[in-house]
């Protein structure tokens, strides 16, 4: 069909209808040391076992500051390392299931913290270091926080709140100077004090070794626990999704504060033994693919919010760099735009394969594959071994081409645990009896291929008829003005809600109404009757989370005068 991306190499999962039909999970186990009689622990299975063979001398990380400096460790090293803060932590008194957040800038010591945390039986809570004191605060008070792994300047932003946290015994302070509180230790001392040859702890599959809190959208952020059994899930989807191989260098560039940070930023592609590069600082486009050259990047996962800024910043900053090894990219946070789709192919003639899932799974559910045609705009297929579907209110499945409840049959690997501290919250998303309902509308096509509608709350309902947001902002960004767009439906007497447009224009564009009407014009063209925006605001900027999701409830209560809800992820 045109329009339609073929693929270009089958990549490691070499016929996405066989595998569909005959894997199983526990066809991974042989993947990991546990099967042969190891300890069962992600940390063990991501650095320790690498340590113990040929890889113990491979680059683990190539970890660039802000400055563009940068420090390389190997397998080997990061073990003796990670063993050490493990060591260090259970002397100053931590113990199997103790939550202990890291609030760290992307260093290497965040690197090292996650490691040892997980290694020693410890539930590692990572944070952004974006998050202000009073954001930090409601997680901690909600996870009983009993140790925190922070750096100099960020311990001096939560100084308001220490004396609030009933349950933190020890904060140690990366990069520590002058003189320090009792219940405080240098990151250098805790090194010092730990043993390198400390032996990673042996788990229950679930066992949790992660709890990532997630935004709300009005309430408290919840915070979801992942199982060490997720390594199953995250391993071989590093192998097929991701395309992961022994040779590669691979750079995710989500903070570790996001799930995709560390599923797919750490954890994942260690389990393969690749070599990931982190880089600290915030986006800069030319700052970007210079690191994707200098370093040799193979793979590439990123969000789309991050390739649509690369879009804006033109075509002719892309032909400065030499790219070519640049294998294999993959996108995630939010659906992907076919418009980016195609400007990837036409400046680096490289497929972008669009990746959905969520923190609550744990690892990747419904993707793009290398051995599969592309259609732009879609979500792919779900990969072997889930099951997926589109139910009504009952949990039927409905016709394909029919929009409703984006659903999967529970069970796979890397299925949340729970949320802490909240049973009723977790049983609602098994509210339809076999399902676990992810909150997004969407519809499956004749081909099985899924396409994403909207979050189920973002839906607008105009004029009778249903529409996705995605579907209007991906024809806007279509527009040769139009940088990004963000869709919301705003209370109309005679349609019930009408779209309204949010849009951020390319450099060269000035906002003006004969714009306005160009675009509305232009959409009219691509869209159903009622799709196209009957009204647009020019904005400087969208909000988003540091993950890079619009955030389409705040532009909504804000246009209507709502509370904001919870803003503790937003960017700033």
């Amino acid at each position: 069909m045109e329009g339609y991306i073929p693929p270009t190499s089958a990549g490691n999962l070499q016929d996405y209808e066989v595998a569909s039909k005959e894997f199983t999970w526990a066809s991974v186990d042989k993947e990991f040391d546990w099967s042969k009689g190891s300890v069962y622990n992600v940390a063990y299975e991501a650095i320790d076992r690498h340590a113990l063979n040929w890889r113990k001398n491979k680059i683990a990380l190539y970890s660039i500051n802000a400055e563009r400096e940068v420090q390389k460790y190997t397998f080997g090293e990061l073990s003796r390392i990670s063993s050490r803060v493990a060591s260090g932590l259970t002397k100053l008194g931590a113990k199997k299931g103790d939550r202990i957040f890291v609030y760290l800038d992307r260093t290497s010591e965040l690197y090292m913290a996650m490691m040892g945390i997980v290694k020693m039986g410890g539930i590692a809570g990572p944070l952004f270091s974006a998050l202000g004191p009073e954001a930090v605060k409601d997680r901690a008070l909600d996870s009983g926080t009993n140790i925190i792994i922070t750096s100099q300047y960020l311990y001096e932003r939560l100084l308001p709140i220490l004396d609030d946290l009933a349950d933190l015994r020890k904060i140690v302070i990366v990069g520590a100077s002058g003189d320090m509180d009792e219940n405080c230790v240098s990151f250098d001392d805790l090194l010092e004090s730990g043993d390198p040859n400390f032996q990673a702890i042996n788990m229950a599959p679930t066992d949790p070794y992660i709890i990532h809190y997630t935004s709300g959208s009005t309430g408290k952020p919840k915070g979801v626990l992942l199982g060490h059994r997720a390594m199953v899930q995250q391993c071989i989807t590093s192998r097929w999704v991701l395309d992961l191989r022994e040779e590669d260098t691979y750079w995710c560039t989500a903070d570790p504060g996001w799930v995709t940070g560390t599923s797919y930023g750490i954890f994942g592609p260690w389990y393969l033994g690749t070599s990931i590069v982190s880089y600290e600082g915030r986006f800069d486009a030319r700052t970007w693919y210079d690191i994707l050259q200098r370093y040799g990047v193979t793979v590439w996962y990123t969000a789309p919010t991050a390739l649509r800024m690369l879009m804006r910043a033109g075509d002719d900053l892309v032909k400065e760099f030499d790219l070519e090894r640049v294998r294999h990219i993959c996108s995630v946070g939010e659906p992907l735009n076919a418009e980016v789709v195609r400007w990837a192919m036409r400046t680096m003639n490289r497929r972008i394969h669009d990746t959905w899932w969520q923190t609550e799974t744990g690892a990747h559910l419904i993707c793009n594959y290398p051995c599969m045609t592309i259609r732009p705009g879609s979500m792919g297929k779900p990969i072997p071994g889930v099951i997926a579907g589109v139910v009504d209110e009952e949990g039927n499945e409905v016709p394909p081409g029919t929009e409703g409840y984006l659903a999967l049959r529970p069970g796979w690997p890397s299925m949340m645990l729970g949320i802490y501290r909240n049973t009723p919250r977790f049983k609602e998303y098994f509210r339809i009896p076999g399902w676990y309902i992810a909150g997004d509308q969407a519809y499956r096509d004749e081909d099985g291929y899924f396409w994403f509608m909207g979050r189920a709350d973002d839906v607008i309902k105009t004029s009778g008829e249903r529409l996705g947001p995605f579907e209007v902002e991906s024809a806007l960004i279509e527009h040769s003005a139009v940088a990004e767009a963000g869709v919301i439906g705003k209370p109309d007497e005679l349609r019930g809600e009408i779209v309204k447009a949010f849009i951020t224009l390319r450099p060269g564009y000035k906002p003006t109404e004969e714009l306005k009407e160009d675009i509305t014009k232009f959409v009219k063209t691509r869209l159903a009757y009622y799709a196209y925006p009957r009204e647009i605001e020019f904005v400087e900027s969208l909000p988003k989370t540091r993950s890079g999701k619009i955030m389409r409830r705040v532009l909504k209560a804000k246009e209507l005068g709502q509370p904001l809800g919870d803003l503790s992820t937003l960017d700033d």
